[in-house]
């Protein structure tokens, strides 16, 4: 009898959590405001809630809203109100960038991630996720990372700022959830690469960086690509677009003030990456691999459990993902 009773209440909180969650997924014409869409992450955002069915998408260019303006940012929403906001934007760069500037890095992110996220609250948006980073986790932490390793020992010297002003950005929605009831959920996604990405090679990620050098220098005939760092340390690529498929359904699903990692699962030492990469450009030079240069964490894998348990893995493998980048690199003007 008892048995009976409690299967009847399990079904009925299932069936009120499913309606509860049903409630708060973002609904087709909800007006959704993707911060940063210009960007490598931004813009496959946009492609995902398009490719979904979503169709009330707001977006501004750096040019017609400077997100590091508070006046602007506040009159913004006041004007759009928003119901949901994706918080992609971000001053972003490789480890040449990051050196080199790191003052530029810390007050540009923390300019941004506080007018957007306060904003959000002062214009009763319904929900916001917030993008982090991998780089905020220990320079030395046990590998993979796990979530609650953050902030357990020193960050990584070369892109500390960085780090730091990212930090304060899931603390701030952490704050904001504890004192004032939002709902502002934050993922932390691994190296990102694909389609939109920036080949500058003063700015640029490794993996994009390394792939727009061996282009260059197939074509031009140079002898020798200088990939910098030893080639030891290790690291994780997610294609933009399984990140894009993680953000859409965890801003439909997760309610939490813990962050999630999003990821691959798998990482590849950046020698083996570059000559993976080196096959795909067909480039037949050989590489030489500096090592007074700087590489960064020795190691950087996330432990994606969590955001598996949730229903998300992701589906783009690294090889078919630098096939497919370095496809789109090919339609696109070259500097």
């Amino acid at each position: 009898m008892h048995t009976k009773r409690y299967k009847v209440l399990s079904i009925g909180l299932c069936i009120l959590f499913c309606v509860h969650n049903s409630l708060d997924a973002m609904r087709q014409h909800d007006k959704i405001y993707v911060a940063g869409h210009g960007g490598l992450v931004g813009s496959a955002i946009i492609r995902e809630l398009k490719a979904q069915g979503y169709t009330n998408i707001i977006i501004r260019s750096s040019k017609e809203l400077d997100l590091r303006d508070q006046v602007a940012v506040n009159q913004f929403f006041q004007e759009e109100r928003p119901d949901y906001v994706f918080l992609a934007a971000a001053r972003v760069g490789g480890i040449k960038a990051n050196m080199v500037s790191p003052a530029v890095f810390l007050y540009e992110n923390l300019m941004i991630e506080a007018n957007v996220i306060h904003a959000a609250y002062m214009y009763s948006v319904k929900k916001l996720l917030f993008l982090g980073s991998s780089c905020i986790y220990p320079r030395l932490a046990p590998q993979p990372m796990k979530e609650d390793y953050l902030l357990t020992s020193q960050l990584e010297p070369t892109n500390e700022g960085y780090a730091i002003a990212k930090i304060a950005g899931l603390k701030m929605c952490q704050a904001y959830n504890k004192q004032y009831g939002t709902r502002f959920i934050t993922c932390m996604p691994t190296n990102i690469y694909g389609p939109g990405d920036n080949f500058n090679l003063e700015t640029a990620h490794a993996l994009p960086a390394l792939m727009a050098k061996m282009h260059k220098a197939k074509h031009e005939g140079f002898e020798q690509v200088v990939v910098w760092g030893t080639g030891n340390a290790r690291r994780e690529w997610l294609y933009v677009d399984d990140l894009a498929q993680a953000c859409v359904y965890l801003m439909n699903t997760y309610e939490g003030n813990e962050i999630v990692n999003i990821g691959l699962g798998q990482d590849i030492s950046m020698k083996d990456l570059a000559f993976k990469i080196r096959e795909i450009v067909g480039y037949q030079g050989e590489l030489v691999f500096d090592a007074t240069k700087p590489e960064g964490m020795p190691r950087k894998l996330l432990d994606v459990s969590k955001a598996n348990g949730l229903g998300w893995h992701a589906t783009v493998d690294l090889s078919r993902g630098l096939v497919s980048t370095y496809a789109w690199y090919n339609t696109k003007d070259k500097d």
